[in-house]
């Protein structure tokens, strides 16, 4: 079969395309002959070796996808050949193979059907960022429906995410994009205000928009310069989820700023879900975004030839997910 594998870890730059053998399923597997995979800034940081899981190499990325059930090993019930199905979270494209291959082994635990109404794109990349967003908004117990949550890479997949499942909880959603074509899209999604982290008076803004109040909770994918300003917005015991690091390290942080508002910060983490944990939260999932008439916002979808451009895609910063097609459909 054709993959995408790298040789080390140097980062994206080292994929090549490359013929491999087939995966053979072991007891409790099945094989998925993949036709959409999504890209997830997870595969950049395992790609850099800034991710906790360590595969052999040569590895192939890719953590989510959809495809039909080619092959199906002993013990594995409920699953059949023919059968379509979405992985829903576990150690495919962390220390197993991953999705960007034709073929791809897949534990049968970690596959879910497609939601209803959904299309096949929607429901390859939905899993990781939606799972994700909701820890973020619930990592910290539940929050009243009126609370101000403030997001911040709100156009990429796990902060579309975010915004689409806070608006959902009923809490006032506020969102960072430099883009003023992905903030009107963003109100649309559900956001209450829009703010450009570029401008150096965002936090004045959002202080005004808030009068008296502040950012209850923040979900940052960013990191970087961006965090302290984060913290400036938060109120009383305001709390922040730590997505991820796309600007980097934060290259200069007082925590003395925690100390009088008792603020706390805490990282997300949804590879600490058990199968069953994360079943039940795709469940609550699934029911927000099915009471809000909320979808999945892909991006763009690439030729499987193209994955080095899809990450490109994916770096200048999308509007949802962005997509390779591994297998045409039919």
């Amino acid at each position: 079969m054709r993959a995408w594998i790298i040789d080390d870890f140097k980062g994206i730059g080292g994929l090549r395309l490359a013929d491999v053998p087939n995966p053979v399923p072991q007891p409790e597997e099945v094989i998925l002959q993949v036709q959409y995979a999504a890209l997830n800034p997870a595969d950049r940081y395992l790609a850099e070796y800034l991710y906790p899981a360590k595969p052999r190499l040569p590895h192939i990325l890719g953590r989510d996808g959809i495809g039909t059930v080619v092959e199906v090993g002993s013990g594995v019930k409920d699953v059949r050949v023919g059968d379509r199905r979405v992985i829903l979270r576990g150690e495919v494209g962390g220390n197993r193979p991953g999705t960007f291959a034709q073929r791809v082994a897949v534990p049968a635990q970690d596959l879910i059907e497609i939601p209803a109404g959904w299309s096949e794109p929607e429901a390859a990349g939905a899993t990781l960022v939606y799972l994700t967003a909701y820890q973020a908004l619930t990592m910290w117990g539940p929050l009243p429906p009126s609370a101000v949550v403030l997001v911040t890479g709100a156009s990429g997949g796990v902060g579309v995410a975010a915004v689409q499942l806070a608006a959902a909880l009923r809490h006032k959603v506020l969102a960072l994009s430099r883009s003023s074509e992905k903030s009107r899209r963003l109100e649309q999604l559900g956001a209450t205000g829009t703010f450009n982290p570029e401008d150096p008076k965002w936090r004045e803004a959002v202080k005004a928009l808030l009068g008296t109040r502040r950012v209850d909770l923040a979900i940052d994918t960013i990191g970087g310069k961006l965090l302290p300003e984060i913290i400036d917005t938060l109120g009383e015991q305001g709390r922040v989820s730590v997505v991820g690091r796309l600007a980097g390290p934060v290259p200069s942080f007082n925590t003395a700023t925690l100390f009088f508002r008792r603020l706390r910060l805490g990282g997300v983490a949804v590879g600490a879900w058990a199968n069953a944990e994360s079943r039940a939260a795709w469940l609550q999932v699934l029911d927000l975004l099915a009471r809000a008439g909320a979808r999945p916002q892909v991006d763009k979808v690439f030729p499987f030839d193209q994955l080095p451009q899809a990450f490109e895609r994916l770096a200048r910063g999308p509007m949802g997910k962005v997509l390779v097609m591994v297998r045409p459909p039919g």
